[in-house]
């Protein structure tokens, strides 16, 4: 079987290959000649990664699949949520977007939070879903210099570390993103 991950994000696409089994072929948004930016205009994580999906199965006819995640911030009323990626603005930088985060957390004792990712997967002319979600606290300092996105400032709740402390299995076996993968791989076998 080969699928479509559509995604420009090397760092989503490496955490996702690890997960994949080697009898589906992933096929990344190079390998399609897929160069331009796809829509995310959505205002729901879900939205996006049914946006996503449908973008390719349109212009490229593949079937494909396509996440979206955001972190949700109890303090924030579930900020940054859908705008995860721009919260500090349309540059997209990880620094500027935990920044943001930690000076609007200053003051606020109640640090809860929530990634979550939601794949779509478009097959056969079908559209399926699956969620994952992983609830932790945000930190007070940035740690450690894995991973991406918000990683550095996540703790994934029973765990000492932030993911960005974490090695890429452990992060996988715990996070969000792993969590909603493993449901399309079993959904995929079945």
């Amino acid at each position: 079987m080969k699928i479509v991950f559509a995604t420009n994000n090397l760092n989503k696409l490496k955490e996702v290959q690890a997960l994949i089994p080697s009898h589906i072929k992933l096929l990344s948004l190079k390998d399609i000649e897929c160069f331009e930016d796809i829509p995310e205009t959505q205002n729901t994580i879900e939205g996006n990664a049914v946006q996503k999906a449908n973008y390719i199965k349109e212009n490229y006819g593949y079937d494909c699949f396509a996440d979206d995640t955001g972190l949700e911030i109890d303090a924030l009323n579930g900020e940054p949520g859908v705008f995860s990626a721009r919260y500090a603005g349309e540059q997209r930088s990880d620094s500027d977007n935990m920044n943001k985060v930690l000076e609007s957390l200053k003051s606020k004792p109640n640090r809860n939070a929530q990634f979550k990712t939601v794949i779509s997967l478009h097959l056969n002319n079908q559209q399926h879903s699956f969620t994952g979600i992983c609830k932790g606290q945000i930190t007070k300092t940035k740690q450690g210099e894995q991973g991406f996105g918000y990683d550095p400032i996540f703790k994934p709740n029973g765990h000492d570390k932030t993911f960005a402390e974490m090695d890429l299995n452990l992060k996988n076996s715990i996070g969000h993103r792993g969590k909603a993968v493993l449901q399309l791989v079993a959904f995929l076998n079945s």
